[in-house]
């Protein structure tokens, strides 16, 4: 624990919701959900509109258009997501050479260590100028937390939403917990929470007066021991700059049930190709290649295969996924596919075989013309349809998917984003980051002048 407020923590507001209101003109003040829309959809960020329905992260999308069902419902744009992270965090290691991001709206910075800061009103300035910088650069809000140590600075910034800045002085840390529920505290979740308020424990003071021995028999002697120390306030966590990767995967959850071996054995390739793009973003290379499939049932396996050596090859990835897959039974249907890739390193063995074969056959492919790449065409947020030769049979047409939320541009009516689509026709909104509301045009889901776009940037706005 220290004995100044040195330790920040910055939370943004409803990041994935706030950055869709600042690019959508028509969607400031409303209420926005972000997540997957499909029937098994879950809620990733819901705009504060939105939580006043009920609206919440993790609940399924189909409760959550029960709840709020004049909501705008958008799939996530991570790209855009994370070109704003990146400025947000630029702005924190101006600060501190010592920034811990946990994901890409949350970070710890210890502002000792960049000399921002020493004492308690120089925190409480520094923080009020990120704030104003942050707002300044992206438009958006953050909640700003300082403390004497990561776990309390974190309370502050919950308590401090939204858009407000809370600083706890050491000393007044018991005080200011005591009369909190238990589950403020890290780790505290619905199972431990019940448990403790059946014996009668319901706020973080009755924890502490409870004392470290009934804990220990009440919890566990690591959970009991942990507790206690939060319960008084007390965390020694340093903030850790890096943070080394362990894995990098995606997985996709699908509407409905997928029972076409051909489909499956797309989707795996997809997902692999997926993968080894995160898997080359972060600078790494991986040994063990992992499949997860969640069959109709809820039942969850895991295969995995251990190459000789690290890669990045999406073409060796491909291939070992595959290899993985025809040893799980996909006969009943499967709900959710994910591919991963573990022991990852900084270099990479390259296979030469798989090598060889890809150049052969991207030499056939070029021989044969090349074909659009659907996973390439395919909205953030949701699975991509696989090539329609792959379904119906070579020579059939492609259909022409448009997500809620994606973007777009039109070859007369310029960039817009997708409002919905159905029976043949999608409808799109025409505006942009400082434009005012723009105006919403109809057209049929094949015309030719209407293409999917990348994300505009949060900027110039009015």
């Amino acid at each position: 624990m220290r004995s100044a407020p040195t330790i920040l923590h910055l939370d943004m507001d409803a990041f994935y919701a706030s950055v869709e209101q600042a690019s959508k003109p028509s969607l400031r003040g409303k209420a926005v959900i972000v997540g997957g829309l499909g029937p098994r959809g879950v809620v990733a960020t819901a705009s504060y509109e939105a939580r006043r329905f009920g609206v919440h992260s993790a609940m399924p999308t189909a409760q959550a258009r029960r709840l709020c069902p004049n909501g705008a419902y958008l799939i996530p744009r991570f790209t855009l997501y994370r070109e704003v992270s990146e400025l947000v965090m630029g702005l924190l290691r101006e600060l501190s050479p010592l920034v811990e991001p946990l994901s890409l709206d949350e970070a710890f910075v210890d502002l000792e260590a960049g000399g921002a800061a020493f004492d308690a009103a120089g925190a409480r300035a520094t923080g009020e100028r990120l704030r104003a910088g942050i707002t300044a650069l992206t438009g958006l809000s953050g909640s700003v937390g300082l403390a004497g140590s990561k776990m309390l600075a974190k309370i502050a910034s919950e308590e401090a939403k939204p858009d407000g800045l809370l600083l706890i002085e050491p000393g007044t840390e018991r005080e200011l917990l005591a009369p909190m529920p238990v589950r403020t505290l890290p780790g505290v979740g619905p199972a431990t929470g019940e448990h403790l308020r059946r014996a009668g424990i319901t706020t973080v003071g009755e924890l502490a007066e409870a004392g470290e021995d009934e804990l220990v028999r009440m919890v566990g002697r690591a959970h009991g021991v942990g507790l206690y120390r939060m319960a008084l306030g007390l965390d020694d966590r340093p903030v850790v700059a890096e943070r080394d990767a362990k894995s990098v995967s995606v997985e996709d959850t699908f509407d409905v049930d997928l029972h076409d071996r051909v489909r499956i054995r797309y989707e795996v390739q997809r997902l692999a190709d997926r993968c080894v793009g995160r898997l080359r973003a972060s600078g790494h290379s991986g040994r063990t290649i992992v499949l997860k499939v969640r069959r109709y049932d809820f039942s969850t396996l895991t295969r995995s295969e251990t190459l000789r050596g690290p890669t990045d090859d999406p073409a060796v990835v491909r291939e070992a996924a595959a290899r993985l897959l025809e040893g799980v039974d996909t006969t009943g249907g499967v709900r959710l596919l994910g591919v991963g890739v573990t022991g990852l390193a900084d270099f990479t063995q390259e296979d030469l075989f798989a090598q060889a074969r890809a150049a052969a056959e991207g030499e056939a492919e070029e021989a044969q013309g090349p074909e659009e790449d659907a996973a390439a065409a395919a909205p953030e947020g949701g699975p991509a349809e696989p090539p329609a030769a792959a379904l119906e049979g070579a020579g059939a047409a492609p259909v022409r998917h448009w997500a809620a939320g994606s973007d777009v541009r039109h070859a007369v009516y310029g960039p817009g984003w997708v409002q919905g689509s159905g029976v043949g026709r999608v409808t799109v909104r025409f505006e942009r980051p400082g434009s005012p509301p723009g105006r919403v045009r109809t057209f049929l889901l094949d015309d030719p002048e209407l293409e999917p776009s990348d994300p505009l940037p949060l900027v110039g706005r009015s």
